[in-house]
């Protein structure tokens, strides 16, 4: 099977029903994307599908086959990429940073997709992106910090 991941192209032996989280993880040694749950509940997986955030872990690496798949090695290729990640280093958000990489790619897609967020969208992207050291306060701020807010 072959994928774009992160602008490049590579040919994976998996099959089809493997999570696309240890397609990046076990097979293109692509370890940012963290294995945090396995349901899809918790977030630490979250990559970009085309633009989009996606559970990682609950993706069949069959779905990515034709489709963009950005993970946080890539991010900050973007500008909006790049502006997440100084924020979250001004506004001093990890704390353990097991989430982080989640945090980071739903942020990224939520800026893409509202420049300038409320609150409210910022609860509505962020939701499902548990943090269990609960710097929630933090990530909001910095991602109206990145939004220039």
């Amino acid at each position: 099977m072959k994928l774009n991941v992160n602008g490049t192209m590579h040919e994976v032996d998996a099959p089809a029903d493997m999570p696309l989280l240890w397609a990046l993880r076990d097979l293109l040694n692509l370890t940012g994307t963290k294995f945090g749950c396995g349901m899809a509940q918790c977030g630490a997986c979250t990559i970009h599908l085309d633009g989009a955030p996606v559970r990682s872990c609950v993706t069949p690496v069959s779905a990515a086959a034709g489709k963009a798949v950005t993970t946080i090695e890539a991010i900050a290729a973007s500008e909006v990429g790049q502006r997440i990640q100084a924020a979250w280093v001004a506004e001093d958000v990890p704390q353990c940073g097991y989430c982080q990489s989640g945090q980071i790619m739903s942020a990224v897609a939520l800026l893409q997709e509202h420049p300038q967020p409320t609150d409210a969208n910022i609860d509505t992207a962020m939701d499902g992106n548990l943090c269990r050291c609960g710097t929630y306060n933090r990530i909001r701020r910095a991602i109206h910090r990145a939004a220039g807010n």
